[in-house]
């Protein structure tokens, strides 16, 4: 019995339809820019009446020892990270600045208890480079991407040799947010903190450097007796928690400063349930300005970074070391302070 099915359309199928070359038709799909739109959209066109999806990408993969993938490296599992504004603002940022390219996002979630992906994930990963985003130092993730020598950009973490980096002034943001509030007039402070803080020996460099901006702005006005408490970024019910913690201490702070927006909308709400007016009674501070701060309940004041701009830098760097160019010096953004109404003079 013979078979009746069809023979699959190729690249030269395509190109003899057209009239053009194999790498003529190749360039339709790989290198656009170096066609014109009408010849690009007559070469297309063929291939759909043809029934020719494009190049086999394990093929053309083998070809080039390019995957077209940038590995995306958290340190939570993808349910906690897009449940992160910051994070989806900047990630999103990102994967809009390599679109262009015809490079894609290979995420690869972490667990609570790794801090970041497990090793044997990153080291079977198909991907031509790797991005970390804000994982814990000394991380086995990142040990496996060096043990693969994929070019390495990072965010929000310390530098590393020869690697690319990409920040914000965290310690600087958090010292705006303290002065504020030491200029208002408090003097009773506490701290909703990150996580797995352990004093200022945090595994976690954005996490250590802004409780030292805070630490270090109070101790200079004479400001050292600090109630710090922890709470989870993006676990509403504990961090509120946390928050209630703060507030019904025996001597109540009459100021909060949040490690980020998520955990102060969630001091806001435990205020708000304690029968607080904020700022009448306590005036709380967040961190990173996503949109929700601007119509919270009452609008946040907070640290302002530029998280779009952070993934847009990120992007770039990817790019550039795809591209063989050398390793730039450290990029850290400004911050600035958005003053609403969650703040007020005591």
């Amino acid at each position: 019995m013979t078979s009746s099915r069809r023979r699959r359309p190729t690249l030269d199928d395509v190109a003899e339809a057209v009239g053009v070359s194999r790498a003529t038709v190749s360039n339709a799909y790989n290198r656009p820019d170096q066609l014109s739109t009408q010849l690009r959209e007559q070469i297309l066109r063929a291939a759909g009446e043809l029934g020719y999806p494009g190049p086999n990408p394990t093929a053309r993969s083998l070809a080039t020892s390019r995957t077209g993938a940038i590995a995306f490296l958290l340190d939570s599992s993808l349910s906690a990270a897009f449940s992160d504004p910051a994070l989806s603002i900047t990630l999103d940022a990102l994967a809009k600045t390599v679109e262009p390219t015809g490079n894609a996002l290979l995420l690869l979630p972490g667990h609570e208890a790794q801090e970041g992906p497990p090793a044997s994930r990153v080291l079977a990963a198909q991907a031509d480079i790797a991005v970390a985003y804000s994982l814990a130092d000394g991380t086995p993730a990142l040990e496996a991407v060096r043990a693969r020598g994929l070019p390495l950009v990072v965010i929000d973490q310390p530098p590393l040799p020869d690697t690319a980096r990409v920040g914000c002034d965290d310690r600087g943001g958090a010292s705006l947010a303290a002065r504020h509030l030491v200029e208002l007039g408090h003097r009773r402070f506490g701290i909703l903190a990150a996580p797995r803080l352990s004093a200022v020996t945090s595994p976690f460099h954005g996490t250590r450097e802004r409780l030292a901006g805070y630490l270090d702005t109070l101790a200079a006005a004479g400001i050292t007796d600090v109630s710090i408490t922890e709470a989870p970024w993006l676990s509403a019910s504990t961090a509120r928690a946390a928050a209630t913690e703060l507030l019904t201490a025996s001597v109540r702070p009459t100021a909060l400063l949040c490690m980020s927006d998520q955990l102060a909308f969630a001091a806001i709400a435990a205020a708000h349930r304690l029968g607080l007016r904020v700022p009448g009674d306590v005036s709380i501070v967040g961190f990173d300005d996503t949109p929700q701060a601007a119509w919270s309940e009452p609008p946040l004041t907070t640290v302002r970074q530029d998280l779009a701009g952070k993934g847009r830098v990120a992007g770039e760097l990817v790019m550039d070391l795809l591209a063989g160019e050398p390793i730039p010096p450290p990029v850290e953004l400004p911050v600035s302070l958005a003053v609403r109404e969650s703040t007020a003079a005591i």
